[in-house]
């Protein structure tokens, strides 16, 4: 599987100590506040279990999954909600979506936009890592892990073809392999 990578993008000692930042703004900015992670199914789910470890403030959490690719590594350009947020107190939710990867910035944006609308009292976004190169709409994360460049990356939950998901670290995939 090593042979996959072209190099080691982020390792796990950066992980680490980037979440642990992330965890300390986070910590200060929902201070007293109704705290709702909102994981985006599948990707984020090893980010959002580190993150909420590491939250010094009581947290509830909840998960969306939703499709923005047709096939292989091309987005359709279209977000399907598959998995929707039930909550009867939508009201009395600060909701913290989290995201493993933003690339062209469409899911994110549709999904702050669609819960604001189902009237959670707040929406920001916070991504592990964040490739504005990408951006196809208006879009700015309130928290960011990292900034990558423009690369097909796998790990830490980001997978290709269910692949890779469970490395510690995040990888460029060497374009060979995705491109068979």
């Amino acid at each position: 599987m090593q042979n996959d990578f072209s190099q080691i993008l982020v390792t796990e000692e950066e992980i680490d100590k980037t979440v642990r930042r992330m965890a300390d703004e986070i910590s200060r900015d929902y201070e007293g506040k109704n705290l709702v992670l909102l994981g985006i199914l599948k990707g984020s789910v090893v980010f959002m279990g580190d993150l909420m470890k590491r939250l010094s403030i009581p947290v509830q959490i909840d998960f969306m999954k939703v499709s923005s690719y047709g096939t292989g590594t091309v987005s359709s350009g279209h977000v399907d909600i598959i998995l929707d947020i039930r909550r009867k107190n939508l009201a009395d939710c600060d909701i913290l979506i989290v995201e493993d990867i933003i690339d062209s910035g469409r899911t994110l944006s549709y999904l702050a936009k669609y819960l604001r609308d189902k009237g959670a009292r707040s929406v920001k976004t916070c991504t592990m890592l964040d490739k504005p190169s990408r951006r196809e709409v208006e879009f700015v994360p309130d928290y960011v892990g990292k900034q990558i460049p423009d690369e097909f990356v796998v790990g830490y939950g980001l997978d290709y073809d269910e692949k890779y998901r469970a490395l510690p670290y995040v990888a460029i995939l060497k374009r060979e392999v995705y491109e068979k």
